[in-house]
């Protein structure tokens, strides 16, 4: 991992930080070695260039999912990778085939459950986002494709969550791999319960840890060569034995103690057991219970474990007595005896705990207490007992403790090993490997030694695999990679376990001689290995070393170390429990070989765990290897915290920094020609523009930039540690020099328009100063103008003042000459007007009296002239009189029209009474006012004759001429108001007309109105009527299911000795039929059995068994013919089946429904049976599927069980219908003719109407086979078009890359043909389903069964490309939601074209798929809120779904951002309170594979058959025996 020297100022890197490992940052300065960074925290930080690292700031924010994928493979990039995908809740990373596991510290169940296991079933490696599956589904498919054995390494500190994914490891392998063992017990069941076995006495709680694996265990799981789990094997190595007696707060002891104190009442007293806190090797931890789980029912589930794998309920029983006498053997405490270093037993209360624990393992006390505090020495001359001090006798104890928990252990591991089962024959295995991580601790003893020992055994083999996976990619690319040099651990190995001077030899050799300390020991350690470099000697101690191991350097403390490797059994111990009345403590403790007694080898437990570490090697060299690194993000065990120092450190310790640096040593960049040319094509636009093909215009863009070292292989560039720095460090030079160009220009456009501006304003500023001049001026202008108007006005003032007293003076003067002047006028005028009055009475005089003379001679010339005009207006008087007669014929016609419109609202009234309630004051209004204007327009009437009279009547008695003009006038006068009246009264007519036609309107939407609910009432008796026959149906499957039973039961009993003995006797004639109901009452059978038993002779005629043969023969015929017809396509007849038709009627006919016993109904079953055998013929299927479901619906109206006649009402049979009932009943009633019935089928009317039968056990048997037949035909044909359209699905979900020359120029011709052919994708889905449309169309399949079929298939199609985009982040892009859009509109149309009929709610079901589509091609995402989203946009998405798809969201088109931070915190709160809630946080869906219709549904949408007119065939017509198929004569 060297630095780049590619760093210049401006460059964004990382930089180390004390605190959080690695910090980002910008160089602001650089000073020959030394680069000065501002850190985006503000601070500035001074770094040696070589350790500082170029940062990828085009990086995805969502991180990678593999790390090799990463432009700079470094340790800050893939912290940061981490840390970005971590924060996402993406746990899982791969670094080539590295799966990286982050502890998450919450339940993720949606990445668990079984949905997401068939995702990952079969998927490629790398194709779906990195996922523990994807390893096991790799290994799987390796070993079965390749037949060799996989391993599948887990490894971590403790709190990583190894135990939990090696879990998930198995739960995988037992899906794809599961086989039912014998005993009804499963290989996968046994092989994941014994996880709760091995962790109930192999786990403990640790500071880091709650459920800790306290033991190595390497489980093999075998498969046979179909690919099952045929076996399985349990391998555990180096089980922390000193924590039986040795614990420390927070702590706590091994699980099954807690457990077993949790038991149940009966269990704690039958151990004699109390709370934890009074047991010695439990209360010396302050910690007792854990949070979250209950004890009680922990152990309840361990039970049910060891059920499980094998374990019998004596062996358990055996199991726990032990675990509670290691509690007992804790608390037996000593005291100093009588003698010199003797010891006794200290108090009652350990002698309590004693005699308890000798009786659980059932010894003898004394010989106990002997075994503790007693040790026998021999010699040759004598035997030696001596006895133990306190401080000996307690170690002596705890030796004893720990020797029998190990062993139990151990016959732990082999039961469950013997239980599951070897496969002898399996070549194939999958081993998972979960091993404790690489340790170090303020205080390391042998324990960690050892871990670490074996941690660097693994890591030599990781680094081989990691160096081998890199020349398999170098091999496979065909580029040169021989000069790459590869770095070894081997010198710390050969530190440790190199014979004869490795520190495990010299360990054995230290506790070989009985005087050696952990002094001398230390002393030999720093003598030989003074010279070694992984060795040091530490100056402030005389035990300690140090180990610098490839994680780190490690000090160990030697104090314990040749106790702890130590392994041998106290010979007195041995022979205690081998006297033991307890089988199961015996076979813990097996007698030694009386040589390996004598004998004197050393055995060790380092030497022991070498060997085992040696086998484990040998299989794991033999296996394909395969890794998973699991990392605990923080030490406080809590969700969303991520210490990078932490982190960094576990990665050191995992060897995943190892691998990046053999990675680096080679060629740490690796892209594809895409992917190089889309980041590094500006480097030279000219090779992009011209037409070469990928891998020349990347061998051209690095030779021109005069790179040296790099290798192109067949599909990717490979560049040296470095390159990828200098070329961004290129690219930077160039779009930076494109940067400064645009600043340029822009700078340029910003300056001039900042001059304009300024200019604009110093015009605008010089304008407002001049106007402020021009305002001043003109104040001073107007002061001066209003100082010449005040003075003007003075000057007026004063000359107005002088004017006015000179004329008020001559005023005065006038005024008294002109009164005079007036006197003397006034009295002038006087004298003249009263000479002018005395003149005008004269001249008044002499005018009067010349008119009157003048009036006498106008009057006797008038009064001629006025009778002539007299006689003229006579006659136009007489001519007025014959119109006012017109008038009063129209009067009349208006008297009837109104008389009309009031007999038509009287009669509307009438019609309309219940309706018009409510306006019956406003017709009451109307009725008034036409009254009134009937009154109205008879006083009219009666004045116009009033009038008339008195026109005659003066025509006649008028006087002189003289005196008939003024009535001429009154008479005219009168007519114009009576015409006027006239006019009034035909606009109040035309007014109450509208009155009336508004309440006609208003009637009308009345009646309407109750038209409306009279309508809603109709309906809502239609559904009360649909409800009471869905009740009735419902009582008369509830009576038919009764009474299947009773026949079940019957058929049960038939079975018994009983019932075979009643067979036995001899055969009767059954009467079951009467004339009036068609059926007897069990009673009356009783009694005609009885009086037919009681009547029957030992000598009945042997002639009878001959008709009765031969009508058997001839039944079977029939029955051989119809079967025969059957079996071959016979078509539909107006849309109905002729099979099924056929069928129903020969078995109604043959009465078949109501024997106790006949083989038709298997015939025909087997039938069906052998026609859908071929499961691709789709015809074939949709043909039996219309009949199944025709002859059911037939069924199921004419069936019905025996004993349901009182439940469910019958049809009325007619008087014809019962006479030949007892016509065919007299028929019946003789052995002769029975069975016969069938053949006379013209006798029988009335067969071709439905009508229900009492069906015996076989008919319903029948009804029940042809249920799950129709079911299964329904399966058959829809999984059909799944497989179809499963592999079109595939290829749907993504959308084509962009091309190459669209990155230059943004062409789009070259995505046409990609466009196209995606589009052809959907095409051939719609296509298929077309296909299916029309075969079943053809074969008039119910189109209720078409809907179910498509709405599941859209259903499949929903959930098959939602997880598909839930799953693959290149799927979750703009562009390729536009495209999957695109397609979804194909399925659109297809469903409109299809009709409502066969497609129903089939669109619907693509709403999780249409909604999420909507979600990635909307703009302006992050200006959506989270109720936008959730109400609006995607009300079906679950905030998890949601969730996961703005994070993986990324637009390739327009390069703009999913959701807002705000609303994916949100998300994150949500999210958490669903799992606080124990909600299901699944975001993946299930297709619902059920068959989501039931027979009743069936009987409800498919109209009733008529089956009296179909035709039979040729092959049956001719036939006698069928006759009743024929068409009858009227």
């Amino acid at each position: 991992m060297a630095a780049p020297v590619n760093i210049v100022v401006g460059s964004h890197v990382w930089v180390e930080d004390p605190v959080e490992a690695w910090i980002d940052g910008e160089v602001s300065r650089i000073n020959g070695l030394d680069v000065h960074v501002r850190t985006t925290k503000g601070k500035t930080v001074v770094a040696n260039i070589s350790k500082v690292f170029p940062q990828d700031t085009e990086a995805p924010p969502g991180g990678v999912d593999d790390m090799t994928k990463l432009s700079y493979l470094h340790e800050p990039g893939v912290l940061q990778n981490l840390a970005a995908r971590y924060e996402l809740n993406e746990i899982y990373t791969y670094t080539g085939n590295i799966l990286i596991a982050i502890n998450p510290f919450q339940r993720l169940p949606h990445l668990y459950d079984t949905h997401m296991m068939e995702q990952y079933k079969g998927a490629g490696f790398g194709e779906l986002s990195p996922h523990v599956f994807a390893v096991a589904d790799v290994a799987y498919r390796a070993m079965i494709n390749e037949g060799k054995s996989n391993s599948i390494l887990v490894s971590g500190e403790s709190g990583a969550g190894k135990t939990e994914t090696t879990k998930m490891l198995m739960r995988y392998l037992a899906h794809l791999g599961g086989r039912s063992g014998v005993e009804g017990r499963t290989v996968e069941q046994q092989v994941l319960e014994s996880n709760p076995v091995l962790e109930a006495f192999g786990n403990a709680k640790t500071v880091r840890n709650n459920n800790s694996s306290r033991f190595g265990k390497f489980v093999e799981i075998q498969f046979d060569k179909s690919g099952r789990i045929s076996g399985a094997a349990v391998r555990t190595y180096l089980l922390e034995r000193s924590r039986v007696c040795q614990i420390s707060t927070p702590e706590r002891n091994y699980h099954c103690f807690y457990l077993l104190c949790a038991a149940p009442p009966e269990e704690i007293d039958r151990y004699k057991l109390r709370n934890p806190r009074s047991f010695h090797y439990l209360n010396q931890s302050d910690c007792y219970e854990l949070d979250g789980v209950n004890d009680g029912h922990e152990y309840l589930a361990t039970r049910r474990a060891m059920d499980i794998v094998g374990i019998s309920e004596q062996e358990q029983d055996a199991i726990f007595r032990v675990v509670a006498a290691i509690l007992h053997l804790g608390n037996i405490n000593f005291a100093k005896g009588e003698e010199i270093d003797s010891s006794v037993i200290k108090d009652e209360q350990s002698r309590f705990h004693l005699n308890m624990t000798a009786e659980l393992l059932k010894c003898d006390a004394q010989s106990l207490e002997d075994a503790l505090i007693k040790r026998v020495m021999v010699t040759p001359e004598e035997i030696i007992t001596r006895t133990l001090d306190p401080v000996n006798a307690v170690g002596s104890r705890d030796a004893l403790a720990k020797t029998i928990y190990s062993r139990l252990f151990d016959w732990l591991v082999d039961k469950i090993n013997n239980s599951i089962g070897q496969d002898p024959n399996s070549k194939s295995i999958i081993g998972v490997l979960d091993i404790y991580g690489f340790e170090s601790f303020k205080s390391n003893s042998f324990e960690q030694f050892c871990i670490n020992y074996t941690n660097e055994k693994l890591q030599q083999h990781f680094n081989q695999h990691v160096f081998k996976m890199e020349q398999e990619e170098y091999t496979k690319e065909e580029i040169n990679w021989s000069y790459i040099e590869f770095v070894d651990n081997q010198d710390v190995l050969d530190l440790i376990e190199k014979k004869p001077g490795g520190i495990i030899s010299l360990l054995d050799e230290a506790c070989m001689f009985p005087k050696s300390t952990h002094e001398t020991f230390a002393q030999k350690l720093y003598q030989t290995f003074k010279n070694n470099k992984r060795f040091i000697k530490p100056k402030l101690s005389r035990t300690d070393f140090t180990i610098s191991h490839y994680a780190g350097e490690v000090n160990y403390q030697a104090n314990l170390f040749l106790d702890k490797n130590k392994d041998y059994v106290v010979a007195e111990h041995q022979a205690l429990l081998t006297a033991s009345k307890c089988p199961f403590v015996v076979s813990l403790f097996p007698p030694l070989p009386e040589e390996t007694s004598k004998s004197s080898k050393f055995s060790s437990i380092g030497s022991r765990f070498k060997l085992q570490l040696q086998s484990l090697m040998e299989t794991l060299s033999a296996t394909e290897p395969h890794y998973i690194r699991c990392v605990k993000p923080n030490n406080v065990l809590k969700p969303a915290i991520f210490e990078n120092a932490n982190i960094i450190q576990q990665l050191r310790c995992g060897g995943v920094l190892e691998a990046i640096r053999i990675s680096c040593a080679g060629y740490p960049t690796r892209r594809t020609f895409y992917e190089f040319l889309h980041r590094f094509g500006v480097l030279a636009p000219e090779v992009l523009e011209g037409n070469y093909d990928d891998k020349t215009a990347c061998i051209m863009i690095l030779d021109k930039k005069g790179l040296k070292g790099y290798q192109v292989g067949k599909t990717k560039v490979f560049l040296r540690a470095g390159q990828m720095a200098e070329l961004d460090a290129r690219r930077a030079e160039v779009l930076g020099n494109a940067a400064r160009t645009i600043q340029r220009q822009i700078r340029t456009y910003i300056a001039r328009k900042e001059f304009i501006s300024l200019r604009k304003a110093a015009i605008m500023m010089q304008s407002y100063w001049r106007g402020k001049m021009a305002c001043k001026l003109f104040e001073q202008l107007r002061r001066e103008a209003a100082a010449l108007k005040i003075q003007k006005n003075l000057r007026r003032y004063v000359s107005r003042k002088s004017y006015l007293t000179v004329r008020a003076s001559a005023i005065t003067l006038q005024t008294g000459l002109r009164a005079m002047t007036a006197r003397n006028e006034f009295r002038f005028r006087k004298r003249t007007k009263a000479a002018i009055i005395i003149q005008a009475h004269w001249r008044c005089y002499q005018a009067y009296s010349y008119y009157k003379s003048l009036q006498k001679a106008v009057i006797v010339t008038q009064c001629g002239w006025r009778c002539r005009v007299a006689r003229r207006e006579l006659r136009k008087l007489k001519m007025a009189s014959r119109e006012t007669g017109a008038l009063k014929e129209a009067k009349d016609k208006l008297e009837k029209r109104v008389e009309e419109l009031t007999w038509r609202l009287q009669l509307e009234k009438r019609l309309r009474v219940d309706l018009e309630e409510a306006k019956a004051q406003e017709t009451a209004k109307l009725q008034e006012t036409l009254h009134a204007m009937q009154l109205q327009i008879e006083e009219a009437n009666a004045m116009v004759i009033r009038e008339r009279e008195a026109a005659r009547k003066a025509i006649e008695e008028a006087p002189p001429v003289i005196k008939e003009t003024p009535v001429i006038v009154q008479d005219t006068e009168k007519v114009d108001s009576l015409t006027a009246e006239v006019e009034r009264l035909k606009a109040s007519l035309i007014a109450q007309t509208q009155s009336a036609e508004e309440a006609k309107q208003a009637s009308a939407a009345a009646q309407a109105q109750n038209e409306e609910l009279t309508r809603k009432l109709g309906d809502a008796e239609k559904k009360v009527d649909q409800l009471q026959d869905s009740v009735q149906r419902l009582e008369e499957k509830l009576s038919n299911l009764e009474s299947e039973n009773q026949v079940l039961r019957q058929q049960a009993l038939a079975i018994s000795p009983t019932a075979k003995a009643l067979s036995a006797r001899p055969k009767t004639p059954i009467l079951q039929r009467t004339p009036e109901n068609g059926n007897i009452l069990n009673g009356e059978a009783k009694k005609s059995l009885d009086s037919s038993l009681a009547l029957s002779t030992p000598r009945e005629p042997e002639s009878e068994e001959k008709p009765q043969k031969s009508l058997n023969e001839k039944q079977q015929e029939n029955q051989d013919l119809l079967i025969k017809c059957i079996s071959q396509d016979l078509g539909f007849s107006g849309g109905r089946p002729i099979a099924a038709c056929l069928i129903y009627k020969s078995l109604l006919q043959w009465r078949s429904f109501e024997v106790e016993r006949t083989s038709v109904f298997d015939r025909i079953i087997q039938t069906i049976s052998a026609a859908i055998e071929v499961q691709d013929n789709n015809d074939a299927l949709s043909y039996w599927l219309c009949n199944s479901a025709t002859l059911l619906l037939l069924l199921q109206s004419t069936l019905k069980a025996s004993g349901a006649a009182s439940l469910t009402p019958q049809r009325r049979r007619s008087t014809s219908a019962s006479l030949f009932g007892r016509m065919s009943q007299g028929l019946r009633a003789s052995p002769q003719s029975a069975g016969f019935s069938f053949l006379n089928g013209r006798v029988l009317g009335g067969l071709d109407d439905l009508r229900q039968v009492e069906a015996k056990y076989p008919a319903l048997l029948f009804k029940q086979q042809l249920t799950a037949f129709l079911e299964k035909i329904y399966g058959m044909i829809r999984d059909n078009l799944k497989k179809e359209i499963s592999p079109l699905l595939g290829l749907c979900i993504q959308a084509p890359r962009t091309s190459r020359a669209s990155l230059v120029k943004g062409r789009s011709q070259a995505n046409a043909v990609a466009q196209q052919a995606l589009i052809a994708h959907w095409q051939s889905i719609v296509k298929s389903l077309s296909n299916y449309l029309k075969i079943m169309r053809a074969n008039h399949v119910p189109p209720f069964l078409v809907r179910k079929v498509f709405t599941q298939i859209f259903s499949f199609i929903n959930v098959q490309l939602f997880n598909s985009l839930l799953l693959r982040r290149e799927c979750c892009s703009f562009s390729n939601g536009e495209f999957v859009k695109t397609g979804l509109a194909e399925l659109e149309n297809w469903c409109h074209e299809a009709t409502e009929e066969y497609a129903g709610s089939a669109w619907d079901e693509l709403k999780h798929i249409r909604q999420a589509v909507g979600f990635l091609v909307i703009h302006q995402k992050p200006k959506k809120t989270l109720k936008e989203i959730t109400n609006d946009l995607c009300p079906v998405l679950s905030i998890q779904q949601l969730y996961r798809i703005s994070t993986m969201y990324w637009d390739d088109k327009y390069g703009t951002h999913s959701v807002s931070s705000e609303v994916i915190s949100s998300m994150r709160v949500l999210m958490t309170e669903d799992s606080n809630n124990a909600v299901s946080s699944s975001f993946l869906l299930d297709d619902d594979s059920s068959i989501p219709f039931t027979v009743d549904d069936i009987s409800k949408t498919m109209r009733q058959i008529e089956v009296s007119d179909i035709d039979p065939p040729p092959l049956i017509r001719e036939n006698s025996g069928f006759s009743f198929l024929l068409p009858r004569a009227e």
